[in-house]
C-alpha cells in the first residue's frame, strides 16, 4: 500500500503519514457506504440531529487539536485554524436543527377540478450514498458543510479529501463515529482526485456528487456524472467596489483582511477591487500601508497573520502571474517576494483587463486596485468575469446599493462587507462558472433528498 507524506509548506516539515487507498477497494468501500446509507435512514429526525450536536460540542471540546491539524497540514495561521473549528462546529450544529426540520408539505388537490376527494403530501427521504470532494483551504469547514447536511437528510458520505490535508478528516470522522453515526456511514478515502474521484463520480452506488475547487475540474466532473444529482461550488475572482461616499476606513481594513486571510487561499478572497476616481489614491495609500504590516510567521504562532501557500508551485504561479501584470503595465506598491511557499502579500493597481490577475482566480495573497469613474462602469468591472460567486460594495448610498445588488451578476452581494464574508448558515453559491447549487446546511439538505409525493384518493 503507498504512503502519502503530508508535509508543511513554509518549512517543509513532513507532518504524517496517512496511507492511500488503493483503487482495488473502491467498491468494497461503497458497499459499506450503502449499507450505511441504510443505517442513517433508519434513524429518527431526533437521533440523526443528536448525533450532529454532540459531534459539534466534541469539535469544540477538541478546539486546539483539531486546528494544530488544520494549521500543520494546510499552513494556515493558527489563529485561523482555530476559527474555523468554530465555524465548522456551527455548520454541525445548523445540521443537526436541519435534521429536526425535514419535512415535505400538503399539497393542495382540489384546487383542480381533477383532484377534488383528493388529499395529498411530500415526504422527503434521502439520496443514499454521496461522494463529497473537499479542497485543501478550508479542510475541516467545507468537509463538513457536505458531511453534516448529509447526516441529517440521512444519507452516508464517503468523503474524498484534498490531497495534501487529509488529516482533519480522518479526525473528523473519528468523532462522529464515537457520537454515534453508524461506522460505515462515513469512509474517508485518501488520494489523488484525478483517480479516486473519478472512480467516486463513475460508481453506479453513488447518487450525488457535491465538489467544491476549481472550475475547470468541477466541470470533468460534472461531465462523467451522467443522471447523478451534483453540486458545485467553484472558483471566482471577486471583485470589491468602493464608491465616492464609502466609508474608506472600514472598506480598506476589510479589504485587506479580505485578500489576505489564508494567504489569499480562498474562493471568495477579495481579488479585484475598483475604487471611485475621487478616492483612489488615498484608498490605495491605507490600502498599501496595512499591508506592509502584516506579519509573516511560523503558522503556530499565535500572532501569525500571513504563513505559506498549499505548495511552493503555487506560490511560484502567482508570482508569475505577479510579474506578468507588471509587464502588461501594472504598477507593484508592494510585496511579491518569495520564499519557499510564502509570498510577501502583494499590491498592484491600473492591472491590465487582458492578464490573468484579473481574469483568472488568483488564489494567493495577490490584488489589484483600480479606478472608475461612474456606476455604470464600476459595475460593468464587477461583471466583467465569467464567475460569479460573491461580489462586496462599499457605499452608504441605498439607492445605489439597491442597483448593485441588482445588476451585479453573482450570488451574493455583500453591501458594505467584502466578498469573502460567509456565515455557515446562508445560502452559498454562484452563477456563470462560479458553480450549481447552494450550500449552507439548510439548501444542502434540500439537495440531498428527494422530494416524493403521496396522494390519497378519498372517494
Amino acid at each position: 500500500m503507498s504512503v502519502r507524506k503530508v508535509q508543511l509548506a513554509f518549512d517543509g516539515a513532513v507532518v504524517a503519514e496517512v496511507p492511500e487507498t488503493p483503487i482495488a477497494d473502491i467498491p468494497a468501500i461503497l458497499s459499506r457506504a450503502t449499507s450505511g446509507a441504510s443505517a442513517v435512514a433508519e434513524l429518527t429526525r431526533e437521533q440523526r440531529g443528536a448525533i450532529l450536536f454532540r459531534a459539534s460540542q466534541q469539535f469544540l471540546a477538541k478546539k486546539d487539536e483539531l486546528a494544530r491539524t488544520i494549521t500543520l497540514e494546510s499552513g494556515k495561521p493558527i489563529r485561523e485554524a482555530k476559527a474555523e473549528v468554530e465555524r465548522a462546529a456551527s455548520t454541525l450544529w445548523f445540521s443537526g436543527e436541519e435534521a429536526h426540520r425535514l419535512a415535505g408539505e400538503e399539497i393542495p388537490m382540489d384546487a383542480a377540478a381533477a383532484g377534488k376527494g383528493r388529499v395529498a403530501h411530500t415526504i422527503r427521504q434521502p439520496l443514499g450514498v454521496i461522494a463529497a470532494i473537499t479542497p485543501f483551504n478550508f479542510p475541516l469547514n467545507l468537509a463538513m458543510h457536505k458531511v453534516g447536511p448529509a447526516i441529517a437528510a440521512g444519507n452516508a458520505i464517503v468523503h474524498k479529501p484534498a490531497s495534501a490535508t487529509p488529516l482533519s478528516a480522518l479526525h473528523a470522522a473519528s468523532i462522529l463515529v464515537g457520537c454515534g453515526l453508524p461506522a460505515d456511514a462515513i469512509q474517508v478515502v485518501v488520494g489523488a482526485g484525478s483517480e479516486i474521484g473519478d472512480a467516486l463520480v463513475t460508481a453506479s452506488a453513488v447518487r450525488m456528487i457535491s465538489f467544491t475547487g476549481s472550475a475547470e475540474v468541477g466541470g470533468r466532473l460534472q461531465a462523467k456524472a451522467g443522471m447523478k444529482r451534483v453540486g458545485l461550488e467553484l472558483g471566482n475572482n471577486s471583485a470589491v467596489l468602493v464608491l465616492e461616499d464609502a466609508d474608506l476606513e472600514l472598506a480598506a481594513s476589510a479589504c485587506v483582511a479580505g485578500a489576505y486571510g489564508n494567504s489569499g487561499q480562498s474562493c471568495i478572497s477579495v481579488q479585484r477591487i475598483y475604487v471611485a476616481a475621487s478616492l483612489h489614491a488615498q484608498f490605495l495609500e491605507r490600502f498599501v500601508e496595512l499591508t506592509r504590516k502584516l506579519k509573516i510567521a511560523h503558522p503556530l504562532e499565535e500572532d501569525c497573520e500571513i504563513s505559506c501557500l498549499i505548495h511552493e508551485t503555487e506560490a511560484q504561479r502567482v508570482q508569475s502571474w505577479i510579474g506578468e501584470a507588471v509587464r502588461e503595465g501594472a504598477t507593484l506598491h508592494t510585496g511579491g517576494g518569495r520564499n519557499l511557499a510564502t509570498l510577501q502579500p502583494a499590491v498592484l493597481s491600473n492591472v491590465s483587463t487582458t492578464s490573468r490577475m484579473h481574469r483568472e482566480e488568483v488564489f494567493g495573497p495577490a490584488v489589484g486596485v483600480n479606478s472608475f469613474t461612474s456606476l455604470d462602469e464600476a459595475i460593468a468591472m464587477a461583471n466583467d468575469s465569467r464567475y460569479g460567486l460573491q461580489v462586496g460594495v462599499f457605499t452608504n448610498n441605498l439607492k445605489v446599493a439597491w442597483r448593485c445588488a441588482r445588476e451585479i451578476a453573482a450570488g451574493g452581494v455583500m453591501i458594505n462587507d467584502v466578498s469573502n464574508f460567509r456565515v455557515d448558515q446562508m445560502p452559498y453559491g454562484g452563477v456563470k462558472d462560479s458553480g450549481l447549487g447552494k450550500e449552507g446546511p439548510k439548501y444542502a439538505v434540500e439537495q440531498m433528498t428527494e422530494t416524493k409525493l403521496v396522494s390519497w384518493r378519498l372517494a
